[in-house]
């Protein structure tokens, strides 16, 4: 059962074992394909859980995770969590029970799902709607897009501030022409923050 990713369950009747139940949740869709997907975007993944060594070994095979730490409390998820971020790495969490939400508040970004307890929902920075892991890479491409554009839009912004003003200062250009490169960047910013609307 334990190698095949379950959890026993001994049923004994009077004190005598009579037998034995496996019990597992089910892996969810496309958990290999968004572990893979994770890796080519550079993103390092581990497991963290409560689970017997072999059961836990068992489903990070199946996802396709190498990195595995298992019967952890969710003291010790803290703690390996505190770790890394000492260690200078940006960590994100993925959990839906009440067990993770320790996990989901002290990561730089929790993510839940919608179906997550209510303390997971409170703890987690960001929660995926449709419950599915694909969502993952998709949300990690569109926050790096989104901060490669705020910055490009900082550096204009403050390009066409630090050109134009002093010009204007000095007399060298007319005000209207600085109010209308102070107007151009401005809208130079929303149409650069438009083309997250065309990310796929």
């Amino acid at each position: 059962f334990a190698a095949g990713g379950q959890t026993v369950l001994l049923v004994a009747v009077d004190s005598i074992c009579v037998g034995a139940v496996g019990v597992a949740d089910a892996l969810r869709p496309n958990a290999r394909e968004a572990v893979a997907a994770l890796n080519r975007l550079g993103v390092l993944t581990a497991m963290l859980t409560g689970d017997h060594p072999q059961t836990a070994a068992a489903v990070a095979g199946a996802a396709g995770i190498s990195e595995v730490h298992a019967a952890m409390t969710p003291e010790g998820k803290l703690a390996e969590i505190r770790r890394r971020q000492e260690a200078g790495a940006c960590v994100g969490v993925v959990g839906d029970g009440i067990n993770h939400a320790p996990a989901l508040a002290a990561a730089d970004v929790g993510i839940t799902f919608g179906s997550a307890t209510d303390v997971a929902l409170g703890a987690a920075d960001i929660t995926i709607v449709h419950d599915r892991l694909d969502r993952l890479p998709t949300i990690i491409t569109l926050a790096r897009r989104s901060v490669r554009i705020i910055k490009q839009n900082l550096f204009w912004a403050f390009f066409y501030n630090l050109a134009a003003i002093p010009l204007a200062a000095t007399g060298r250009v007319s005000p209207g022409i600085a109010a209308a490169a102070m107007m151009f960047s401005s809208i130079s910013v929303v149409l650069n923050s438009l083309r997250l609307r065309h990310a796929k």
